[in-house]
Order: structure tokens, then C-alpha cells, then sequence
């Protein structure tokens, strides 16, 4: 889904409003962490122009009509770099609850969001490979997405689609392959890797294989599980109608893909 600067103005306007900034202002700064009863915003840009600037590089610039911020706002990780605007602009600017609310009122836009992260996720995967850098070691952590109730009532919502049971050491998915499900865990650990390396594991509550429902390219990894494993299978009709119906869903997904693209990045540095 190619990335359309109206649906993405109908999304902001749905729950923010305009806000004027000065020539030189700065917006957010680099390593900024949210602050008490605040999570870090995601803008859009109504008029003028913002650049990003991460030490003393210039990263490039947002333009009108363009996104930025997205990342930390979605993974409330500190800010990858700093924010000024490069003219007088005017900017519309969604905290968490504010976000949530225009995701409820604009799900198409949360589609449109999740290609451009699968997008950045298969440049990044192959710019890796292409560097040799998914061999070197790196921690892999344990991750999940969703709580013990909402996997509950995945399993519940999805009766028609019961939790496939895989063994240890069984191939759940492969990379290249052609996707009809995600998958949440309910029980047990699955490993993902990328070109034989692990680069994620996923407990109870860690979701996987929902890139390549968003895009309908082949899979970007392997899954194997890991323990014996319970999982629930989300189809993509089923997927498209909780992003539309679910706003916390689909955070939950965004938060999932930007977090994932943000570990696979760090490996770029």
C-alpha cells in the first residue's frame, strides 16, 4: 500500500488539531525519554518543512504531508534524533490517547502504516545480509505483544480457527514462503531467525508473521518452535477485520513491526 498523504491528514485531523511552530524550534531532541503522564507524539506536517538531525548528522528533511516521530511514539523508546523546523510550519501532533482515538476513526491509515514498516523491515533485512551482520552475535530477548486476556480472547473470537499444536524443534514457518496466517502465542516459545541467525524469541503473547499478511510478498523469516509450542492462527480476513474493528489491535501490531524494525536497525550501526 503506497503511502497517501490524504488519508494520512483525514487520520491526524480525526483526533488532533494545528499547531504553529516557529523557524528553529525545536520539536523533540535526540535520546529524549517520555516524561510523567507523557508519551512521546507522532506528527504529521501540515505546512513547512522539519529536519531530523541525529548528532551532528543530518538525517534528511519531513516534508508537507509527510510523517515523522512514528517510532518512538509507537515503541515509547527514547528519540532516535532530533526534530527542528527548518521554517515556520505548521504541524498536527497525536499523543497515545489521541492516536488511539484517530486509529478508531481511520483504521485504513493503520494498513497504510504497517506496509510502510514492513517496507523499512525488508530494506533493513536486506541491507543486513548484504553487510554480513545478521552473523554476528547480538542478545536476543524474549518479546511479547498482546496480554494473557487478549490472547484469551483471540482464542475466543477466533473459535473457528482453534490453536495449532507444533513439538519442539518443528518448522512453523519458512522464509520465502507464501503467507496465509499470523500467529499469537498462547504456550511455549517460538525462535525467529534471518538467514540462520536468531533475532527474536516469542513467549506467550509474542506475535509473528504479520509482515507478510500486510504485504503479500513471501516471508521475511523462519519460526521454529522452540518448546512445544500452542499457538493461535489469525487468517487475513480475520487479521483486516480486527485492525478495522480493534483499535488497540492494530497499536499492538504497529508497536510489534516498529519494534522489530528498531532491533534490526541497531545491528545496521
Amino acid at each position: 500500500m503506497i503511502y497517501d498523504p490524504a488519508v494520512a491528514l483525514d487520520f491526524f485531523k480525526s483526533a488532533g488539531k494545528p499547531t504553529d511552530v516557529k523557524k528553529t524550534q525545536v520539536i523533540f531532541a535526540e535520546k529524549e525519554t517520555n516524561r510523567l503522564f507523557q508519551r512521546s507524539k507522532i506528527y504529521f506536517v501540515l505546512d513547512g518543512e522539519v529536519s531530523l538531525v541525529a548528532g551532528k548528522e543530518l538525517l534528511g528533511s519531513v516534508k508537507k504531508g509527510e510523517i515523522f516521530g512514528e517510532m518512538a511514539a509507537l515503541t515509547h523508546a527514547p528519540r532516535s534524533a532530533t526534530a527542528v523546523a527548518q521554517t515556520d510550519s505548521t504541524l498536527i501532533a497525536l499523543d497515545d490517547e489521541e492516536l488511539d482515538r484517530a486509529l478508531e476513526n481511520t483504521p485504513g491509515f493503520a494498513l497504510m502504516m504497517m506496509s510502510m514498516l514492513v517496507a523499512r523491515l525488508r530494506d533493513t533485512i536486506a541491507k543486513l545480509i548484504a553487510a554480513g551482520k545478521l552473523s554476528q552475535e547480538a542478545k536476543v530477548k524474549e518479546s511479547a505483544v498482546f496480554s494473557r486476556k487478549q490472547v484469551e480472547d483471540l482464542v475466543r473470537g477466533l473459535a473457528n480457527d482453534p490453536p495449532i499444536y507444533y513439538q519442539q524443534g518443528r518448522q512453523i514457518i519458512s522464509v520465502g514462503s507464501k503467507a496465509v496466517l499470523m500467529y499469537a502465542v498462547v504456550k511455549g516459545r517460538v525462535a525467529v531467525s534471518i538467514d540462520g541467525r536468531v533475532v527474536e524469541r516469542l513467549g506467550p503473547g509474542g506475535a509473528f508473521g504479520e509482515a507478510a499478511l500486510v504485504d503479500p510478498s513471501p516471508r521475511l523469516a523462519t519460526a521454529v518452535a522452540e518448546t512445544d509450542c500452542e499457538l493461535q492462527p489469525i487468517p487475513r480476513a480475520a487479521f483486516l477485520t480486527l485492525v478495522k474493528v480493534s483499535p488497540q489491535f492494530a497499536r499492538q501490531v504497529l508497536a510489534s513491526l516498529a519494534q522489530r524494525l528498531g532491533v534490526l536497525t541497531e545491528r545496521l550501526k
